[in-house]
């Protein structure tokens, strides 16, 4: 049995797997640990499926003919795993990060002495060394008016938007959390036979949360571990599709709210989200007046927000 699988959904971010991959590997040798990785490959053009087969023969590789989003390509490895029985412990791992030094045997680590955790998230960082938030709290309404609406900064960095103290996050000790971001995310493989794999109903975005929940209602727990430090190249996957993952931002999170709310907080959500989409477009225009951007912009920021009233 491997101490460990490790699972890379990518698209058309070759450069950067490419360097995933290196980070990844020097880690698991440095450590001494036995790992299967799989890289899953959502119909990218840009080589990626060669660059991987050629440069990392080791890594198994799933190169899909069509994208399938993240939480189906993550499930079409998890999969095979489950089935196969033979490890513990499985990393979700993005495509844009860089593992740091002993971040992969620090969130074993963490697994391994709370045998109720079922989600351990890495400490992830800029790649200019700044602090990216990757322990949250459930979003709630509170939240939401983060999302949608000007607020006074100095509330954005605190429990009231989703944050924990930030000596628990630049820490040294493995702490409880509701959920971490899903870039660098390690599960134990007992939980997920128990609560299910990746709900596929969230293409994109969300779906960490949901699994975090679904793991939290059945009895398990998450930790937030800032010793196993990553470097997160955040959004470049999704910087080549802009508008859409915007919609798919909130499709998603009205998903979310409809399987993990109440009826009455549903109806809120919905009503501040119609808000939300009114004022941003309200900025938007407001900034085209002001030359801030051009025509094009306008457009796509108004054709966003109208899909989102649309869902």
């Amino acid at each position: 049995m491997s101490d460990l699988a490790v699972v890379i959904v990518s698209w058309n971010v070759r450069e950067l797997l490419t360097g995933c991959l290196r980070s990844l590997l020097t880690d698991l040798d440095r450590s001494g640990l036995e790992a299967q990785v799989w890289v899953v490959d959502n119909a990218s053009s840009d080589g990626t499926p060669e660059m991987v087969a050629a440069q990392f023969p080791t890594v198994r590789l799933i190169a899909s003919r069509e994208n399938l989003g993240f939480a189906a390509g993550n499930n079409t490895a998890l999969r095979k795993i489950i089935a196969l029985r033979n490890t513990q412990y499985i990393w979700l791992l993005n495509p844009d990060t860089e593992v740091q030094p002993g971040a992969t045997a620090a969130l074993l680590a963490a697994l391994r002495s709370h045998p109720r955790a079922s989600v351990v998230g890495a400490g992830l960082y800029y790649p200019d060394g700044a602090l990216q938030h990757g322990a949250f709290r459930f979003p709630g309404l509170t939240q939401l008016l983060f999302e949608l609406f000007p607020l006074p900064a100095r509330l954005y960095d605190t429990p009231l938007n989703g944050r924990y103290p930030r000596r628990l996050v630049e820490g040294k000790t493995p702490f409880p959390i509701d959920h971490p971001l899903g870039a660098a995310m390690m599960v134990r493989a007992e939980a997920v036979a128990e609560v299910g794999l990746l709900d596929e109903g969230f293409w994109m975005y969300c779906e960490e949360i949901d699994w975090c929940w679904r793991m939290r209602k059945a009895g398990w727990r998450a930790y937030y571990v800032p010793s196993a430090r990553v470097v997160h190249h955040a959004g470049r996957s999704t910087a080549q599709i802009r508008v859409a993952s915007f919609v798919a931002l909130w499709r998603s999170r009205l998903r979310l709210f409809e399987k993990h709310y109440s009826p009455l907080k549903r109806r809120l959500a919905r009503r501040l989200v119609r808000w939300g989409m009114r004022w941003k477009m309200h900025q938007a225009r407001a900034a085209h007046r002001r030359g801030e951007i051009d025509s094009g912009e306008l457009t796509a920021r108004l054709d966003g927000c109208r899909s989102v009233l649309r869902l």
